[in-house]
């Protein structure tokens, strides 16, 4: 049935579908959206086709945040390769923390603003901001700097509100049912903006572990077995793009840090395909072997990814 057409006669059928418990069908039903797999469990798969011309994984040094992050994506194709014409785009920065840029616990502002305005540029429809803190989420917001940022660009940038949350069946290794946000299950794309840094129980936060802040529920319950539920959220959610912030990168006292004494410059900005790739070099930029951190290792393990620098074709650039 040709596409148009099967949107129609099934657009009234969606919100019974909804209704009575089936967002797996509904969401499988919608040609655009990533596959989910209900026997087994959700799956979201927001990759776009690899290309052996060009490289897994880009990165760059210089001193601005805005020019870098345009300079690794367009390494790796450009914003067109990533994102489409009336594209509905949620990105994820990490906002956890009531802290100012220069302290290092979240995104860097600029990282997001030009990652909206290029999604805008390649025709994306909306392009939504959000992470559930783990600070009071409208001062996180606003003092990360990253509200303003996105808001300027032309971003709605949604707080976490419990209304959002929807159960679904993750069938992870630690994560089973679990509430996570909607806007992940009605997006075209998602782009993930982790910033690298220390944590104190992972020793490092990056791409993977930036997935927490996708879902609800008590979440210090899973850090009993805090490796392999990182895992099963990267497992659960495959992203189009990851951009790694390693601007200001904060070395201890993670992952709230609040002494500018704990942040190093690196002014490094990196984006890849493969998000245990780009896990993987934020730990050989921490100058830890990616063996060393279990949660990359786990996801190797379980397909998700390479963890090899070796063999991960990487594009290094200095402004």
């Amino acid at each position: 049935m040709e596409r148009r057409k099967f949107i129609k006669l099934t657009a009234r059928a969606g919100a019974g579908v909804i209704a009575s418990g089936g967002m797996g069908f509904w969401l499988a039903s919608r040609s655009k959206k990533p596959t989910v797999r209900t026997e087994i469990g959700t799956r979201l798969d927001y990759t776009i086709p690899p290309s052996p011309d060009l490289p897994e994984l880009a990165s760059a040094k210089g001193d601005s945040p805005s020019e870098l992050t345009e300079m690794v994506i367009n390494a790796l194709g450009g914003i067109n390769r990533f994102i489409s014409q009336g594209d509905i785009v949620v990105i994820k920065p990490n906002i956890g923390w009531d802290r100012i840029p220069q302290q290092a616990a979240n995104t860097n502002p600029e990282v997001v603003k030009k990652t909206v305005e290029l999604c805008y540029n390649a025709g994306a429809k909306k392009v939504i901001v959000t992470d559930a803190s783990c600070n009071d989420p409208r001062r996180c917001f606003a003092r990360s700097g990253i509200a303003n940022a996105a808001e300027k660009a032309g971003a709605e940038v949604k707080l976490p509100e419990k209304r959002k949350l929807k159960n679904v069946n993750m069938d992870g290794v630690i994560l089973k049912n679990w509430p996570i946000y909607s806007h992940y299950l009605e997006a075209d794309k998602v782009i993930n903006i982790p910033i690298l840094k220390h944590h104190n129980l992972t020793r490092l936060t990056i791409g993977m572990k930036n997935w927490y802040g996708m879902i609800g529920g008590i979440r210090s319950q899973l850090h009993q077995d805090i490796h392999n539920s990182i895992a099963d959220l990267a497992q659960f959610m495959k992203p189009t793009l990851v951009i790694l912030d390693a601007f200001r990168v904060l070395l201890t006292n993670g992952p709230q840090g609040g002494s500018p004494r704990d942040v190093k410059n690196m002014n490094i900005i990196a984006a890849g395909t493969d998000q245990v790739a780009v896990d993987a070099y934020g730990a050989h930029l921490f100058g830890i072997n990616p063996d060393e951190i279990p949660f990359i290792t786990i996801a190797h393990q379980r397909g998700l990814g390479k963890m090899d620098i070796s063999e991960i074709n990487i594009k290094n650039m200095i402004t």
